[in-house]
């Protein structure tokens, strides 16, 4: 029997994206799903613009979303320390590529979310997470070669294949060709997931078949 495939696109600079983490691979482990992660880096000044052009109804609803993601957080035992400023998350993604490939993708993906919230790892810094692939058992050596190669241009196509579904953010999980942004659609995607049919009635006439 073939196993549901959900896409799921992350970031590790989002705090969304760290507390949904334990339900997308309870996925896997209780729905049998077959994930593919992949990363979906954001680009802050794109969406948010610079800083001077923030308003104040801005940062209440940036106070807002990191208040509630730290609910999130404490519900689930883990820290979540607001970061110290905007970071280019490239590299951290590009260790995630790497990391699947070499059979390391968990716990790399455990250890870079939970130090970076922790204040403990900077995701703009290669040798941090060079060191984090190096703790793990992988070559650092062959990790930057990898950066210093074919990451950027796989990277980038895999956000421009992200962008031409529709993805906008992260967690964005994709099955069956139907988006389910942020955690709080987990549930909506279960219930996709074990009854595909119930997509006509959710969407309507803007179901594509």
């Amino acid at each position: 029997m073939t196993r549901p495939r959900v896409r799921i696109y992350t970031d590790y600079k989002s705090p969304y994206a760290f507390v949904a983490n334990k339900r997308l691979f309870e996925l896997e482990e209780k729905y049998g799903v077959e994930p593919e992660w992949l990363p979906y880096t954001l680009r802050i000044p794109e969406f948010m613009g610079t800083v001077e052009e923030r308003t104040p109804h801005f940062w209440r609803k940036v106070r807002y979303a990191y208040m509630d993601a730290r609910r999130y957080a404490n519900a689930q035992g883990l820290t979540m320390k607001g970061p110290r400023r905007i970071y280019d998350a490239f590299y951290s993604s590009a260790g995630m590529l790497f990391a699947q490939r070499r059979g390391l993708f968990r716990p790399y993906h455990d250890t870079v979310f939970r130090r970076f919230w922790s204040h403990d790892l900077e995701l703009d810094d290669l040798n941090a997470i060079s060191g984090v692939i190096a703790s793990l058992g992988g070559s650092a050596r062959d990790f930057e070669a990898y950066v210093a190669g074919p990451a950027r241009q796989e990277h980038d196509r895999i956000v421009d294949e992200a962008e031409a579904l529709g993805v906008f953010g992260v967690p964005t999980m994709v099955f069956n060709g139907e988006l389910f942004w942020g955690g709080d659609r987990i549930d909506m995607l279960i219930e996709r997931i074990q009854d595909p049919a119930s997509v006509a009635t959710a969407l309507g006439s803007r179901h594509r078949r």
